[in-house]
């Protein structure tokens, strides 16, 4: 028994490290497969966090190839990596321009393949154009607070947004923002180490033997960031605004007002997951329809609170294809507004086709009565003899008219409408259209 025990602790010691080796555990996030960085992949990355913390995991290693993409994703990924527990590596296998450098320099280390690039984080508007000072700034100052965070030189990582910021050695042509080769990296201590594989990155940190799990999007993180892509977004507002004007043009509830409430759902929801939109935007919109629901309902006619309505209404559409308010500027406001404005030309477009083409179809005329029933053939209609007489006659409302009420023409209580106007009662009207059960009326100045 005395022998046994020294030779169970040896084997012991041979075997628990082997085991615990064995034990550890990365996630790879490979970065490439998703091109450039946008909401959706903003959103990938922090459920993927959120896994790696809960499973308690050794590192994540983020496999980066991207010429860069939107600065409000990027800046959320770049959070979350910095609140993250566990060991984050950036692998930048071949380049990390703009929104990747900024998501490499959050992580605790960077691994740079032999030929890539990392630099170049000049914001620029949707045409290629450099964006303004207030964004350029805001940029700048993301990437030195994030350099000093992680411990990597705030100069340098300003120089990659700012080509005023003057490094010599680390652009090839002046006048340009800083971007580092693998070597220029390593010299000036901006990238850790050197590998060309994802293992030798992960033997570089004790985790050569380690099981990698490789994650990647979902189906519904697929089809979020399908519905936050502008051109998308742009269809579910033209469907949206379609939905409107149909039901506005039809009597009660029906197919318009829900299409439009099921545009307007998957537009609102998907940016309240990618975090491009928050509540608030959803209140400012609910209250701009229940303004507009007020003027067409309580108040007669259409003004300004009708206006107000509709300009809440708008407006939070804008505010959340905007995203994060330090980014706003004139030219992506001004970009928002113009797919907005195409979207509602797109819409008014639409619905003038539908009412043209609709009659045509055979199926849609299954659903109306398209025969004329002529008087010549024995049909009566239940309008008043004379109707052509009625127009010209005067009387006097007996109740408000608002705009439907009851007026007393030649001493015969009729149901009257306005143009949409407020009557008082006790108030003298004149008849400008009388057809069927339709008698429409206007006040006599």
């Amino acid at each position: 028994m005395r022998i046994l025990t020294p030779v169970v602790a040896l084997l012991c010691s041979l075997v628990l490290p082997r085991a615990e080796a064995l034990a550890q555990t990365v996630y790879h996030v490979d970065m490439k497969l998703e091109g450039m960085i946008d909401p959706g992949v903003s959103a990938f990355v922090e459920r993927v966090i959120e896994d790696a913390e809960a499973n308690e995991v050794d590192a994540i290693v983020f496999e980066i190839d991207t010429f860069g993409g939107r600065v409000d994703a990027a800046t959320v990924i770049r959070d979350a990596i910095l609140d993250s527990e566990a060991l984050t590596i950036a692998f930048i296998n071949k380049r990390a321009i703009s929104a990747g450098a900024l998501i490499s320099l959050a992580c605790d280390k960077i691994v740079m393949a032999q030929a890539a690039t990392m630099g170049a984080t000049t914001p620029v508007d949707g045409s290629g154009t450099k964006a303004s000072d207030k964004v350029t700034s805001y940029m700048r100052a993301e990437m030195r607070a994030t350099a000093e965070r992680t411990g990597r030189d705030a100069k340098i990582a300003e120089a990659m947004v700012d080509e005023r910021v003057d490094i010599p050695g680390l652009s090839a042509e002046a006048g340009r923002p800083a971007t580092l080769t693998t070597e220029q990296s390593l010299n000036y201590e901006m990238a850790d180490e050197t590998a060309e594989s994802l293992r030798d990155v992960l033997r570089i940190y004790d985790l050569g033997e380690a099981e990698v799990v490789s994650i990647e999007l979902n189906w519904a993180e697929h089809v979020v960031r399908l519905l936050t892509h502008p051109v998308v977004t742009s269809i579910l507002l033209a469907v949206a605004m379609f939905g409107l004007i149909a039901e506005v043009r039809t009597p009660g509830w029906g197919l318009g007002g829900t299409l439009a409430l099921v545009a307007l759902g998957i537009f609102f929801g998907s940016h309240l997951v990618v975090k491009l939109a928050e509540w608030q935007e959803l209140a400012l919109f609910a209250l701009g329809l229940g303004l507009l629901l007020v003027e067409v309902i309580a108040i007669p006619g259409f003004g300004l609170v009708g206006l107000a309505g509709v300009g809440l209404m708008l407006g939070s559409l804008v505010i959340t294809q905007l995203g994060d308010f330090q980014l706003w500027s004139v030219d992506e406001i001004a970009a928002v507004v113009v797919r907005l404005s195409a979207s509602m030309i797109g819409a008014f477009v639409l619905s003038l086709m539908m009412l043209r083409s609709l009659p045509k179809m055979a199926s849609f005329n299954r659903l109306v009565l398209e025969t004329e029933t002529r008087a010549s053939e024995g049909y009566v209609s239940s309008s008043r003899d004379g109707d052509d007489k009625m127009v010209g006659k005067e009387g006097v409302t007996v109740s408000e008219l608002r705009p439907a009420g009851i007026a007393l023409i030649e001493e015969r209580r009729t149901d009257v409408v306005t143009d949409g106007e407020f009557v008082a009662a006790g108030q003298a009207v004149r008849v400008v259209e009388a057809r069927g059960n339709r008698v429409v009326v206007r006040p006599v100045e």
